[in-house]
């Protein structure tokens, strides 16, 4: 968690004004993109979908507070029984510092079992050379 909060204040704390994108910039809109990749790939159990999406230094933390990395995330999310039955992502903002994307929201997640909890997420997403992919993500659970 700790991780988290570092990397994303290091990433707001790097960006100026000049550098920050503005509302529905191209960024945002790439970064909804793949957002949507992300969800569908969770849906699906697509290991390959998100070995795409997914940085080689992912540090992926659950609600219950198990962190992940990235081999790790894509073997638990897609092993059967464990994949997603249902991802409805709300109440999202993004915000994008240069190469950084912050985004932030609420998901009423389904898993395999068909037990639905409510989150409340942050996502950090990189912009690489293989386009935008998640580094870093936090969930707490919505009493």
């Amino acid at each position: 968690m700790k991780y988290l909060v570092a990397l994303a204040l290091l990433a707001i704390g790097a960006a100026t004004p000049s550098v920050a994108a503005g509302p529905d910039s191209k960024s945002e809109k790439d970064v909804a993109a793949v957002m949507e990749t992300w969800r569908q790939a969770m849906l699906k159990g697509d290991a390959a979908a998100l070995d795409k999406v997914y940085h080689q230094d992912l540090s992926y933390e659950h609600s219950s507070g198990k962190t992940e990395t990235k081999s790790e995330s894509i073997q638990n999310a897609t092993r059967p029984g464990n994949v997603a039955k249902g991802i409805d992502l709300h109440d999202v903002t993004t915000h994008v510092y240069g190469n950084t994307a912050i985004v932030k929201c609420k998901a009423n997640y389904t898993n395999g079992a068909g037990t639905t909890t409510h989150l409340d997420m942050l996502m950090v997403w990189l912009k690489s050379p293989q386009g935008w992919q998640l580094v870093a993500r936090q969930s707490t659970k919505i009493p």
